[in-house]
């Protein structure tokens, strides 16, 4: 059994994924007012290829939308999944303006 949870302490935290009671991945966050930047994505190395690194970016997407974030997606995954598929996730990417 997967299950996800965001853990914040003083702005920094992560977004944590474990099955069956085993840390199996992270993505390392930040929440500073109104953006949550998202710095890396890393899946225990046991657990590669089971799509893990989706569910932590499902977990994260859908903390940001409850709390009215933008997601900054400094992660090369993160920002890979947001240009690959950005109608689902325009509501939450934030972009710089040029």
């Amino acid at each position: 059994m997967e299950t996800t949870k965001v853990v914040l302490e003083n702005a920094r935290g992560e977004v944590q994924l474990f099955s069956d009671d085993k840390k199996a991945g992270k993505m390392d966050i930040s929440v500073i007012k109104d953006k949550l930047t998202v710095y890396h994505t890393e899946v225990d190395d046991e657990y590669a290829g089971n799509g893990f690194a989706k569910l932590l970016l499902n977990q994260l997407v859908s903390y940001a939308r409850e709390n009215d974030l933008k997601i900054v997606p400094l992660c090369p995954y993160v920002h890979a999944q947001f240009k690959r598929h950005p109608e689902e996730y325009s509501d939450v990417w934030f972009k710089e303006e040029a």
